[in-house]
């Protein structure tokens, strides 16, 4: 049985592949100003999530946006 892959909503094998060049392709600098405009956007917040916790957020994630 060949198993198919399956993306979010929204998602599909171009988009996936586009997200991975982006990544692959920055340089260090790049992605650290990346990482320190993300912390600096005021829409967004950051949280520290025990690994066991990680289910259940990613759960509670998905109904929130799905």
């Amino acid at each position: 049985m060949i198993k198919q892959n399956r993306f979010p909503l929204g998602w599909d094998a171009d988009r996936v592949q586009r997200v991975l060049t982006h990544y692959e392709s920055q340089t260090e600098d790049e992605a650290v100003a990346e990482d320190e405009a993300a912390y600096e956007d005021s829409r967004q917040t950051f949280m520290e999530v025990p690994y066991e916790l990680v289910p259940a957020v990613r759960e509670l994630l998905a109904k929130k946006t799905g």
